[in-house]
């Protein structure tokens, strides 16, 4: 049971016992990473990389290899966050003011929620929200 390991992403706005146990049951231990971007490739939020000669993508899709349950449950907190945190709600925001699409929107909340997530195990401290605007 998750609650008996008091993890610290449960003290995430929007992570309770079924979406912070998915998410750790797909981690396993997060010292199998050196950093969070290897965090991110196993979890397949990457953006993948188009180049040919000279030529760059500038738009690119998600790769979505890795953990398909890890990738689905950090994008249903990521979803909730922005409800319940206010930085989060204008990261959210400011992507959408840039004009990308609602979900590629999301997607990048998912990044910096799983950043987030990657210090919070590595350094086993609780999640202290900036500012928060909204209680249920």
């Amino acid at each position: 049971m998750l609650d008996a390991t008091k993890s610290p992403i449960t003290t995430i706005p929007g992570i309770a016992s079924t979406l912070g146990s998915i998410i750790l049951a797909e981690i396993g231990s997060v010292n199998r990473f050196k950093n969070p971007s290897k965090l991110l490739a196993f979890a397949g939020l990457e953006p993948t990389i188009y180049q040919s000669g000279q030529y760059s993508a500038t738009r690119s899709k998600m790769v979505k290899r890795g953990s398909s349950y890890l990738r689905w449950a950090i994008m249903q907190a990521a979803r909730i966050i922005c409800l319940t945190d206010k930085t989060f709600k204008d990261y959210l925001d400011k992507k959408r003011a840039e004009g990308k699409h609602y979900l590629v929107a999301l997607s990048h909340v998912s990044k910096k929620l799983l950043r987030v997530i990657y210090y919070l195990l590595k350094a086993n401290k609780d999640f202290i929200p900036q500012c928060r605007w909204l209680t249920w």
